[in-house]
């Protein structure tokens, strides 16, 4: 059996059919995923690995600005800096090969990927963790005013 096509379907099948609250979720797992990657890379002087990986993080921030509806809600144009100022900065790292400038975007995704999967829970009812903040519905319509359909399209 050849594990690597049934891995690669397994995975195909499962971005398919995934939500686009799910697909975000994936998208910022694999950047932090990426960044952590290229830095441990780049701390091992191994520049051409630390470099593939932080192009496929540009990608992935690509693909995150090119998908934000920036007039879908308040802070998609605040969030929009932040992927343009994180392209900036993957370009500078790879260019560079310094780690810290890799761990420095990191630290900088960590915390809106884990915002990100609190906002994916709660829109989908799950569980939310103690001690997590949570998102209050705002307005009339009873939308979340913070999300904006997760600002995504």
């Amino acid at each position: 059996m050849n594990y690597t096509a049934v891995r690669s379907r397994y995975l195909d099948d499962a971005v398919a059919t995934a939500s686009p609250a799910k697909l975000l979720t994936m998208l910022y797992d694999r950047l932090v995923l990426d960044l952590e990657r290229a830095e441990s890379a780049q701390r091992d002087g191994d520049r051409a690995g630390g470099g593939n990986h932080l192009l496929h993080a540009q990608d992935i921030v690509s693909e995150l600005a090119s998908t934000l509806e920036v007039d879908a809600w308040d802070g998609a144009r605040g969030l929009m800096s932040v992927y343009t100022y994180l392209l900036t900065e993957l370009v500078g790292a790879n260019v560079s090969g310094d780690p810290e400038r890799t761990a420095a975007c990191r630290e900088l995704v960590e915390p809106l990927r884990d915002a990100w999967h609190e906002a994916a829970d709660q829109l989908s009812g799950a569980p939310v963790r103690p001690g997590a903040p949570t998102l209050e519905p705002a307005g009339a319509a009873g939308g979340y005013a913070s999300l904006g359909v997760l600002g995504v399209g």
